[in-house]
């Protein structure tokens, strides 16, 4: 279990120190209480490797810990005498994870981590700090930071203000940091000589095996479709970070078009034309052309427009966590108004659900919601 505590001192502190007003008065303060299973993170290990040998014994305490508490079922897996493989199909031989309990979990720890983070791009989530204190080795998000859900698509879309310059952690990026803190993590497991060099290198192939097997696999029932189609996606992804279209009601809309060939021209963008604001000839001919490579795909696949809506619908949320929503309800609360902050929780309980007069709760931003402080935070947040 993980505490913080704040109390807030001028009107605008909460939303890190370079939004203050500067004209200090007394504000509510909060206690949140974070619950997890652990608090362990990737840094738990890296923190003792970087010390030095003398702290390598607790690397191996803590992974020992960690297995016996976490990962039961490896707790009798034997660290053999050097490596042994399986034959594999093709030339590469694989590890055989039965010789050794660290190995095993490592890639373990990886496989749960590339389906978070897979999770994440599918939904358009953006964290905002994953570095490798903010990383659990259970998979799991156990520091949000300032994150943010896409509103308009842009894969450069980081909600944290500090990370603006480079933009390490933006939405496109994840999925290559994850990456990035699993070497992190395996680091201080081979210079404990838990793990071997090749069993570190195995885990982080495991990792982007893993990561595009499950990103492909919500892509593909995104879209309603019965196979993975890279091109298909890729130009999809182009033309809604060409327009910026709104993610999450984009996906949503799509589930109403039809597998029909013969739709008029002028009738193909109907169904998602509330996602497509303001877009020129030369972009609705673009999106035209996708919409009628998108439908032979339908038409390919057999499958009953009815089918394809309720399955499309089950992995695109109608509603997220928007970042203006949070602001408004945070506001209505400085005011003593609890009922907003009852009534969006409520609303993202079930953010799959069509829910009769919560549709505000879907609405594209404002534009004030596009201010720092609102759609970015600091890390301080």
């Amino acid at each position: 279990m993980g505490w913080s505590v704040g109390g807030w001192t001028s009107n605008n502190s909460r939303r890190g120190s370079q939004f203050s007003s500067g004209n200090a008065k007394e504000e509510p303060g909060a206690i949140v209480c974070r619950v997890a299973p652990s608090f362990l993170r990737f840094g738990s290990y890296q923190l003792h490797a970087t010390r030095g040998k003398e702290d390598l014994e607790i690397v191996r305490r803590l992974a020992d810990y960690t297995i016996r508490h976490h990962y039961p079922h490896l707790e009798n897996i034997k660290k053999s005498e050097g490596l042994s493989f399986e034959a594999a199909m093709g030339d590469t031989p694989a590890i055989d994870l039965t010789s050794n309990k660290y190995a095993a979990w490592a890639v373990e720890v990886a496989e749960h981590t590339a389906y978070l983070i897979a999770r994440w791009q599918g939904v358009g989530f953006t964290h905002g700090v994953l570095n490798t204190d903010n990383m659990s080795v259970l998979g799991l998000t156990i520091d949000y930071g300032p994150f943010g859900f896409l509103d308009a698509f842009d894969p450069s879309f980081t909600p944290n203000t500090t990370d603006l310059p480079g933009k390490r952690y933006c939405f496109a990026n994840q999925p290559d940091v994850g990456l990035w803190n699993i070497a992190q993590f395996t680091g201080p497991l081979s210079a404990a000589d838990l793990i071997s060099k090749d069993e570190a290198n195995y885990v982080m192939e495991r990792y982007g095996t893993k990561f595009m097997d499950e990103y492909q696999s919500i892509m593909t029932k995104k879209l309603g479709l019965s196979k993975y189609n890279k091109q298909l996606i890729s130009k999809l992804l182009n033309n809604l970070a060409v327009d910026k279209v709104d993610y999450t009601n984009f996906f949503r809309l799509l589930s109403n078009v039809k597998a029909d060939r013969d739709i008029p021209e002028t009738e193909l963008l109907v169904p998602i034309k509330a996602a497509l604001l303001d877009i020129g000839k030369e972009r609705k001919e673009a999106w035209i052309s996708w919409v009628q490579t998108y439908i032979e795909e339908l038409v390919a696949s057999g499958v009953s427009d009815e089918e394809r809506k309720a399955t499309m619908n089950r992995v695109n949320p109608k509603y997220v966590l928007r970042n203006y929503l949070c602001q408004t309800a945070i506001d209505a609360a400085d005011l003593g108004d609890y009922e907003e902050v009852r009534r969006l929780l409520k609303v993202m309980e079930h953010p799959y659900d069509e829910q009769p007069g919560m549709e505000k709760y879907a609405r594209l931003p404002p534009a004030w919601a596009y201010r720092p402080g609102v759609c970015m935070l600091s890390c301080s947040s």
